[in-house]
C-alpha cells in the first residue's frame, strides 16, 4: 500500500476540477469517482449557465469533458464506491471493499442529493419537468405554469425565483401552516403570481415525455384532483453525502462538512490534510460553477499543505 499525495473522493464538478488542478501540479491524484460518476449533472438535460458554452451543453457532456480533462493531466480514476475511511493526523486510509489506499491528503467532493418524494414517475420525468433546482431549470419554463413542493424557506426561495419566468407558481405543502420564516412566507403570499395548496400532498406526477400535471390529495378531506402544470420543482431540502465521514470530521446540524476554519485554507476540514469542496460542504449556492470553483480551491489548499508537510519532514 504505497502512500499517494492526494486522493479525491467524488467526481462531480468539484471533484473533477480538483483533479484537474492537482494533476497540473503533478500530484498524480487518484480519483475514486463512484459507480454513478459525474454527480447531479448526470441527470440534467440542459446546462445553460456554465461559463464557456454559449449555446449550452448537456450535463453528461459537460461531465465527460471534465473527466477527459482530468485524465489528460494525469489523474487516475477508479469507477467504484468508497466503502469506508480512516482519517487521523498521521494517516488517511480509504477503502474500496478490501483494497486500501493511503494518502497524505484527501479531498472530499461527494456532493449532496436533492430530497425527492419517492414517486414512481418522479424519476422517469426528472429533467423533463421534474427538478430540484429552480436556478438551474427555471429559465426553461417561461410563461408556463409550475408548482413547488415544500413549505420551508428553500421552497419559498424557489417559488419566488420562478416568478421571474413562470406565469403562475403554486406552492404545495402538506401542513396547514408554512415552516418558512415569516419574512419569506410573507413575500410569497404577497406575490401576485404565487398561489398555495396547503394540507395537500403530491401522490403522482403525470405526463408521458414531459410533466403535464400532478395528482393532489387533500390530507384532511382525502379528496383528489389533478393540477395541470408544466413542471414540478422540489423544495424539500438536500441531504449531503457525509455518512462515511461522521466519525472523523466536524459536521454541522444539517449534515454538511464544516470548512473555512482557517482563512488560509478555506476548504480545510476539522482535520489537517483533509479538504472538502462542492455541495458536500455548501448548503447555500449548490451550483455547478461554485462547486467547480471550490474544487480549484481545495486542490490549491492541498498543494500548499503538501509543500508545508514536505518542508517540515525534510521530504
Amino acid at each position: 500500500m504505497t502512500e499517494r499525495d492526494l486522493i479525491v473522493i467524488g467526481s462531480g464538478p468539484a471533484g473533477l476540477t480538483a483533479a484537474i488542478y492537482a494533476g497540473r501540479a503533478d500530484l498524480k491524484p487518484l480519483v475514486i469517482e463512484g459507480f454513478q460518476s459525474g454527480g447531479q449533472l448526470m441527470t440534467t438535460t440542459e446546462v445553460e449557465n456554465f461559463p464557456g458554452f454559449a449555446q449550452g451543453i448537456t450535463g453528461p457532456e459537460l461531465m465527460a469533458s471534465l473527466r477527459e480533462q482530468a485524465l489528460r493531466f494525469g489523474a487516475e480514476l477508479i469507477s467504484e464506491d468508497v466503502t469506508r475511511v480512516e482519517f487521523s493526523a498521521k494517516q488517511k486510509i480509504v477503502w474500496i471493499d478490501e483494497d486500501r489506499y493511503r494518502a497524505k491528503t484527501v479531498i472530499i467532493s461527494t456532493g449532496a442529493r436533492a430530497n425527492y418524494l419517492g414517486l414512481k414517475n418522479e424519476l422517469r420525468l426528472r429533467g423533463r419537468g421534474v427538478s430540484a433546482c429552480a436556478t438551474c431549470d427555471g429559465f426553461f419554463f417561461k410563461d408556463k405554469t409550475v408548482c413547488v413542493v415544500g413549505g420551508g424557506d428553500s421552497a419559498m426561495e424557489e417559488a419566488l425565483f420562478l416568478t421571474r419566468f413562470a406565469r403562475k407558481v403554486t406552492i404545495i405543502h402538506r401542513r396547514d401552516e408554512l415552516r418558512a420564516s415569516k419574512i419569506m412566507a410573507d413575500r410569497a403570499r404577497d406575490h401576485e403570481k404565487i398561489e398555495f395548496l396547503l394540507d395537500s400532498v403530491v401522490i403522482d406526477v403525470l405526463g408521458k415525455d414531459r410533466v403535464e400535471g400532478v395528482r393532489i390529495r387533500n390530507k384532511k378531506t382525502h379528496k383528489e384532483h389533478t393540477l395541470p402544470v408544466d413542471a414540478m420543482f422540489l423544495g424539500i431540502g438536500h441531504t449531503p453525502n457525509t455518512g462515511l465521514f461522521q466519525s472523523f470530521l466536524e459536521i454541522d446540524d444539517e449534515g454538511y462538512i464544516v470548512t473555512a476554519r482557517d482563512p488560509r485554507e478555506m476548504t480545510r476540514t476539522s482535520l489537517a490534510g483533509v479538504f472538502a469542496c462542492g455541495d458536500v460542504q455548501d448548503s447555500r449556492y449548490r451550483q455547478a460553477i461554485t462547486a467547480a470553483g471550490s474544487g480549484c480551491m481545495a486542490a490549491l489548499d492541498a498543494e500548499r499543505y503538501l509543500e508545508i508537510l514536505a518542508c517540515s519532514t525534510g521530504g
